[in-house]
């Protein structure tokens, strides 16, 4: 064998050494765990609160708390904060704002950022929330397990959002608070949100039907053409009343009628009761039975915080005995229809957690309950506007028809 066949025997023979070897150990370091540089907070908008106040709440000096107010102004008004809108908030351990957001609506959220954790570096800026439209539609009832619209609709796998829209809807029609009777069934088909990162959220509804205590109630969203959207029943007659059948939301009961004489539960002693009382739990909304202008905002020992509403027609609504007065409702301020003025509370003259509502008709009280069954509805679809009403009025009948048919096929399988 020649010199050179045996070197390159040789080299092949050492690389199948080389690779043969064992690879060497390897070493298992523990992880080191740093400490977040950061704080973060998530929550919702308390009630009544303002943008200064959270934020201070939430940790942030004062002066952090103004340069971000200053920022936010340039693209958004401060005093449009909504109670329980969520909101995050993350701050170095230094105190310095790093990222704050808060959910203004259902397709748009307010950021406020710094790259460099400066105040001064602030940034503010409405950002659109990406949005899928979703049609959607649910049927319910009312019985033993789920005696409230609220209940129900959280049996139905829905967000109280939309028992809510569904109270406004039919609050012309149906006191919510003390005419549901077991055995009512409703259906509503509506938008759906589908939110990037997001939780889902609610458009319009487009069709309810409500079935109360042996009575059909049926909403169709229809918009006349330069008008606005509003609800009709299926001859195109309005949903909506001039007031509301109460100025609560839900869940409260009528504990004492209007009446011209009534033994005072805290003076014992027989005067005229010009109003209706409503028990309902401390802290729950109060709101305007019709649009108007608040005529005074008051507090006094027998009264307690009363706040009092002009409306069209010589009538003003009286709501008494308020934990706390909503924000903005102050004289002369505009409020529309369903719009919270204030909570139920206990002060002034009370025993205990009420509203005691009362109205005015050219000076005189007047039974609210009796004066809101008397009110006219609003105006119907215009007769030139009939025929486009039509085809919503038929795809409505076919979805109330499905619900029907889908409610009492499950009804024979029980």
């Amino acid at each position: 064998m020649g010199r050179t066949a045996i070197l390159l025997a040789l080299i092949v023979w050492l690389q199948g050494c080389e690779s043969a070897s064992p690879p060497p150990p390897q070493v298992t370091r523990p992880d080191i765990h740093l400490a977040p540089d950061t704080k973060v907070s998530k929550g919702v908008v308390p009630r009544d609160s303002t943008l200064e106040a959270m934020l201070l709440e939430q940790g942030l000096q004062t002066e952090v708390v103004h340069t971000v107010i200053d920022a936010v102004k340039t693209v958004f008004d401060p005093r449009r904060l909504r109670s329980l809108q969520p909101f995050s908030l993350e701050q170095s351990l230094d105190g310095a704002l790093r990222l704050f957001e808060y959910e203004i609506d259902a397709t748009s959220f307010l950021r406020v950022s710094s790259a460099g954790g400066k105040e001064e570096g602030l940034r503010a800026e409405v950002v659109p929330i990406p949005t899928t439209l979703v049609p959607a539609s649910v049927t319910g009832s009312i019985d033993d397990d789920t005696p409230s619209l609220f209940q129900s609709i959280e049996a139905a796998g829905e967000q109280p959002d939309l028992a809510i829209a569904m109270a406004q809807i039919f609050g012309g029609e149906i006191d919510f608070n003390t005419e549901l009777q077991p055995g009512d069934r409703y259906s509503v088909a509506f938008e759906r949100l589908e939110r990037e990162g997001r939780r889902s959220s609610y458009g319009v509804i487009t069709a309810a039907e409500f079935q109360n205590d042996g009575r059909v109630v049926r909403a169709i969203r229809f918009t006349p053409k330069g008008g606005q959207p509003g609800y009709f029943d299926l001859e195109g007659r309005s949903l909506r009343r001039f007031f509301l059948r109460s100025p609560l939301k839900f869940e409260p009961r009528v504990t004492s009628g209007f009446s011209a004489r009534r033994m005072h539960p805290v003076l014992h002693t027989a005067r005229a009761h010009r109003g209706v009382d409503y028990g309902a739990p401390m802290g729950s909304e109060v709101v305007s039975v019709a649009s108007g202008r608040v005529l005074s905002v008051t507090s006094d020992a027998t009264n307690g915080r009363m706040v009092r509403v002009r409306h069209a027609s010589g009538y003003i609504s009286h709501y008494l005995h308020l934990s706390a007065f909503a924000s903005g409702i102050r004289a002369g301020a505009a409020v529309e229809q369903g719009q919270t003025v204030g909570r139920v509370g206990a002060s002034g003259l009370a025993t205990g957690a009420h509203l005691h509502y009362g109205l005015t008709k050219n000076g005189a009280f007047v039974n609210p309950l009796r004066e809101h069954r008397n009110m006219p509805p609003g105006d119907p679809v215009p007769s030139s506007e009939l025929a486009s009403f039509s085809v919503e009025r038929e795809k409505a009948l076919a979805i109330f028809s499905a619900a029907n048919s889908s409610a009492s096929a499950a009804t024979l399988t029980q």
